[in-house]
C-alpha cells in the first residue's frame, strides 16, 4: 500500500493550491491558515514517501513535526477565525500557536537519534518505527497530545458546529454537506492513528488518502457557486 501517500501528496497540495487561490480572490485569514495546515499535511505525506524510498533523519522529523503535531492546529486555526470574527481572540490564539509550533520546531529537530540509520527498513512504513530511532521527551509528547486535541476539536468540531447553523436555518445545503464531510475527513486520520495503535500501520496512510478526499469534496461544497436552500423535511 506504499503507493498511497504519493496520491495523498497529489491531492493534499492540489488542495493547498485551491484554497490559497480562493485566499487570493476573497481575502480571509482563515483561507490562508487552511492552506498553511494543508501545506503541513503534504509536507507529512511526501515525507512518507520519501522514506519509503531511502532514510533521512531530518525527513522523519519533518515527517513527524508536520504530520503528528503541526496539521491538525493549524486547519483548526483556520476554523477558529472563521467562526470567531470579532475582536482580538483568534489572532491572540493564532500566536499562541505559532509561538508553540515554533517550541515543537525546535524540539523535534534539536531530538537526537536513538539508533543508527541502518536499523530503518523501508519496506516498512515510518509510522512503525520512528519510535524506534526518534526521541521524543516528555515535552515533545505533551505538546503532540495539547496540539492534536486543539485541533480536532476546533476543526471537527467547527466543521459540525457549522453544519448545525445551516441546517436550523434551513439554507445553503451545499455548505452544510460540505462542513460535514470536512470534519468526517479531519477525523478519518485520528481513527487511522488508533490503528496504528493495533498494529495497522499501513491502515494510517489509506486513512490520510480518505480524510484528504472527504475534506477536499467538502471544500469544493461548501465554497461552490450554487447554494441551494436545505430541505425542511
Amino acid at each position: 500500500m506504499n503507493y498511497i501517500p504519493y496520491l495523498s501528496t497529489l491531492i493534499a497540495f492540489a488542495f493547498v493550491i485551491a484554497v490559497y487561490n480562493r485566499y487570493r480572490q476573497r481575502g480571509g485569514i482563515h483561507l490562508l491558515l487552511w492552506a498553511v495546515g494543508l501545506f503541513f499535511f503534504g509536507l507529512g505525506t511526501l515525507s512518507e514517501v520519501i522514506l519509503s524510498l531511502t532514510f533521512n533523519i531530518f525527513i522523519l522529523k519533518i515527517w513527524y513535526l508536520t504530520g503528528a503535531m503541526l496539521t491538525a492546529a493549524w486547519l483548526g486555526m483556520g476554523t477558529v477565525h472563521l467562526l470567531i470574527r470579532k475582536g482580538n481572540t483568534a489572532m491572540v490564539i493564532t500566536w499562541i500557536l505559532a509561538a508553540v509550533s515554533a517550541l515543537a520546531l525546535f524540539l523535534v529537530l534539536s531530538a537526537p537519534a536513538l539508533t543508527l540509520n541502518e536499523t530503518y527498513n523501508i519496506a516498512r512504513p515510518a509510522s512503525e518505527q520512528y519510535k524506534e530511532i526518534l526521541s521524543r521527551g516528555g515535552l515533545t509528547i505533551l505538546l503532540t497530545i495539547l496540539l492534536n486535541i486543539y485541533g480536532t476539536l476546533t476543526l471537527v468540531g467547527g466543521a459540525l458546529y457549522s453544519a448545525f447553523l445551516f441546517w436550523k436555518k434551513k439554507i445553503l445545503a451545499n455548505r452544510m454537506f460540505g462542513n460535514i464531510l470536512i470534519a468526517a475527513g479531519a477525523l478519518a486520520p485520528a481513527m487511522g492513528g488508533s490503528l496504528l495503535k493495533a498494529g495497522l500501520a499501513d491502515l494510517l496512510y489509506l486513512s490520510e488518502f480518505v480524510g484528504a478526499i472527504l475534506m477536499y469534496i467538502g471544500f469544493v461544497m461548501a465554497t461552490s457557486g450554487t447554494s441551494e436552500p436545505a430541505s425542511s423535511e
